[in-house]
């Protein structure tokens, strides 16, 4: 009984463990100091956190990891332009930006959640396709319609033709405003409070979420879809509702991301929001059929720590810091292949337990 305790925790926790034992093998490599690493990932967990727990919502809904929160990041960034456009600054820009990109994020959304309706059992390539042709629509609106269709005050964000946005957007009138809107230094270490603050709000959140009648409607259907309905749950309205709720917290989500970094990419920030938040939810324990927020933060801290000291790692080993990043993108696709197959096989496991359970069953009886 002990050894099937050991061997089913370290099955279920195979991947933060694989991930530690490289952190710990890296970091000394690195040459980093401690200091550097502390300050950075301080800056990564504020930065990063919301936008991955985005993706807790719509697990419990048994929709699977969802790459499509790519959505409500395009959503975000286009809030921030347009605030940008209208030269509104610091916190109130912000908020701004946040309530702007809850209509975008609901409306992109629900265009999601029906898709993903047609597709189940398919959801998780299905949002990820989902966010390559939205990202062409998004690319359409702001490169060749912005500035000729949408007219655009601040001429300075166009591009020389007069129509489309720069690949760059300087976001230093919002800048940060989260992140430095309460001062606190904690041993010499900034802590941005606010930010922090919103990550607290939707840890509760969550768990208040899944405890209300559509939290546990959404439990039921990620449980049984077929049980859901005979029990009277509308269950292609609740599939909505949980890549809606998940759109809109990651639009949210990258507002608060784009101002630590103080620039939008315009044409490219969004596009491996889905790929590494999912990959660090992973690294964290998490798995398609289930999430929690201790996953989240754990991911967060494992792959966020490997992606700061791989280039060192790989600079100092072979010379050259393009191994380490390699390294670390290969990881990231790696981590999800890696655990998408163990799901697969644990689920092919429990179902042949399954079988034998019934076929002793039936011997019994006849017995």
């Amino acid at each position: 009984m002990d050894n099937n305790k050991v061997k089913n925790f370290l099955l279920n926790n195979s991947v933060p463990i694989l991930i530690l034992i490289m952190v710990a093998i890296m970091f000394p490599l690195s040459g980093l100091s401690g200091d550097y690493l502390i300050r950075e990932m301080i800056q990564r967990i504020s930065r990063n956190l919301f936008l991955i727990m985005s993706l807790l919502i719509p697990i419990v809904a048994g929709m699977g990891l969802n790459f499509g929160i790519v959505l409500g990041a395009m959503g975000g960034q286009l809030a921030l332009i347009l605030i940008t456009n209208w030269h509104i600054m610091g916190l109130q820009g912000i908020f701004l930006a946040m309530i702007l990109s809850i209509p975008f994020s609901i409306l992109l959304g629900a265009v999601g959640g029906v898709i993903l309706n047609r597709a189940k059992g398919k959801e998780m390539i299905t949002s990820m396709i989902l966010g390559y042709f939205i990202n062409g629509v998004y690319q359409l609106v702001v490169l060749y319609s912005m500035g000729k269709i949408f007219p655009v005050k601040d001429k300075t964000l166009l591009l020389s033709s007069g129509r489309g946005i720069k690949n760059t957007v300087d976001l230093t009138e919002v800048a940060k405003s989260i992140d430095n809107a309460i001062p606190l230094k904690i041993f010499g270490y900034e802590i941005p409070v606010l930010t922090l603050l919103f990550i607290v709000a939707l840890c509760f959140f969550v768990i208040w979420f899944r405890k209300t009648k559509l939290g546990q409607d959404m439990r039921a259907v990620g449980q049984d879809m077929e049980v859901s309905k005979s029990a009277g749950i509308e269950v292609n309205k609740v599939r909505i509702y949980a890549i809606v709720i998940s759109t809109v917290l990651a639009g949210i989500g990258q507002v608060i991301y784009l101002q630590n970094l103080g620039t939008i990419n315009t044409y490219n920030s969004h596009e491996q929001i889905g790929m590494f938040s999912v990959a660090a939810l992973l690294i964290g324990g998490a798995s398609v059929a289930r999430a929690t927020i201790p996953n989240a933060i754990g991911g967060v801290i494992l792959f966020h720590t490997m992606f700061v000291v791989a280039p060192r790692a790989g600079k100092e080993l072979m010379g050259s810091a393009q191994i380490g990043e390699y390294f670390r993108v290969f990881i990231s696709y790696g981590i999800i292949a890696l655990v998408l197959i163990i799901y697969e096989w644990r689920r092919k496991k429990e179902k042949e337990r399954e079988r034998e359970l019934e076929r002793r069953k039936e011997e019994e009886e006849k017995e």
